[in-house]
């Protein structure tokens, strides 16, 4: 019987370590390719506030929205979406002049892209969902959550902040961050309808973070759903003092550092992420 015991205890200690990765402690340091995303049950490009918004859907169950960050596209999603699907309706989109997604001349704002979700649920005939949102795409989850708290569920907000004062000096130097950046004009070569416009998207997009957000502490106090303030132990972008500021404005907000990550962690431990998320949502 001991021998049996034993063998168990390995056999778990074995299983439980090939799930961590390796160098655990240099993961935050890597970027990842994306898991390619399934094939959708559903997909298309919806007409939206004067430009047409891409977007896939997977699973049945209650509604589930995957916004990205700034600069990214819902690729970005692939080892979140076969996780997410066995419990819900997963709804992932490009933001306007992200992905597969057009723009128009309208400068960007995180109003004007939490309206063209607002727009997708209309056209999806969505009354409310529950939202997952990663850096730019949490920040649009904040902005939903205070100016459209009927058509919100739940929201996961990581990597997200409230205003540029979060945010850490120098983020385009960051080794990491700075891949990131060249690795999304090359999928945005790939995968835009006007592939060579990239360096005048950056530009539009960075006039947006040089300004915004700019959420006020009555603000964020006026949130009625529940949130999850989420960010990676080692986040290259936003201050963890920051992270701790937001959830304390949120009322019954939930903060939750993932350990070993960064800004990316969807991408450095799909697992982890996925738990904290589904851990979330229940």
């Amino acid at each position: 019987m001991r021998r049996f015991l034993r063998t168990c205890v390995l056999a778990f200690i074995a299983s439980f370590l090939a799930i961590l990765p390796l160098n655990a402690e240099e993961l935050w340091k890597t970027l990842p390719k994306p898991q390619p995303l399934p094939p959708a049950t559903e997909s298309g490009d919806a007409p939206i506030n004067g430009i047409t918004v891409h977007y896939a859907i997977w699973g049945d169950g209650s509604p589930l929205i995957l916004l990205h960050g700034g600069l990214g596209n819902m690729e970005y999603f692939g080892g979140q979406v076969p996780e997410l699907a066995k419990q819900y309706r997963v709804i992932a989109m490009d933001s306007r002049g992200h992905g597969q997604s057009t723009r128009n001349a309208d400068p960007y704002s995180y109003g004007l892209m939490a309206k063209d979700v607002i727009g997708l649920m209309d056209h999806l005939k969505i009354d409310k969902a529950s939202i997952v949102g990663w850096s730019d795409g949490g920040i649009i989850g904040l902005d939903i959550a205070m100016n459209y708290p009927d058509r919100l569920d739940r929201l996961f907000a990581f990597g997200a902040n409230t205003n540029v004062a979060g945010l850490k000096p120098n983020i385009d130097k960051d080794p990491t961050f700075s891949k990131y950046i060249e690795i999304a004009g090359q999928d945005y070569e790939r995968l835009s309808k006007t592939p060579k416009d990239y360096n005048d998207f950056v530009a539009a997009i960075s006039q947006m973070w040089a300004t915004q957000p700019d959420y006020k502490p009555e603000q964020l106090a006026k949130i009625t759903a529940p949130v999850a303030i989420a960010d990676g132990e080692h986040d290259e972008a936003i201050r963890q003092e920051h992270d701790v500021e937001m959830a304390k404005a949120i009322p019954g907000a939930k903060l939750v550092i993932l350990p070993g990550v960064s800004h990316f962690a969807m991408l450095q431990n799909p697992q982890l992420f996925n738990q904290a998320v589904l851990e979330f949502l229940k």
